[in-house]
């Protein structure tokens, strides 16, 4: 499994010559040699799994009542 790293933690990772080492790009999911425009789609992965972002889970199905049978139809 990947881990999306915030744009932050992106920027934190470069070497002091301004690049990415390969293996940490490996450990984001990016290919070596990383394709044009891979930062922003690292970036767009993030915010899309971010969870303050994302949309509230579905409400839970009410239970039936305890009293509640359902008919069965025999159609034999």
């Amino acid at each position: 499994m990947t881990v999306l790293p915030s744009p932050e933690e992106i920027e934190a990772a470069r070497t002091p010559a301004g690049g990415w080492m390969r293996d940490q790009l490996a450990a984001w999911g990016v290919p070596w040699p990383p394709p044009k425009g891979w930062k922003d789609e690292l970036a767009e992965r993030w915010r899309a799994a971010d969870p303050d972002g994302a949309p509230p889970p579905p409400p839970r199905p009410i239970p039936a009542p305890a009293d509640f049978a359902q008919e069965t139809l025999d159609f034999g």
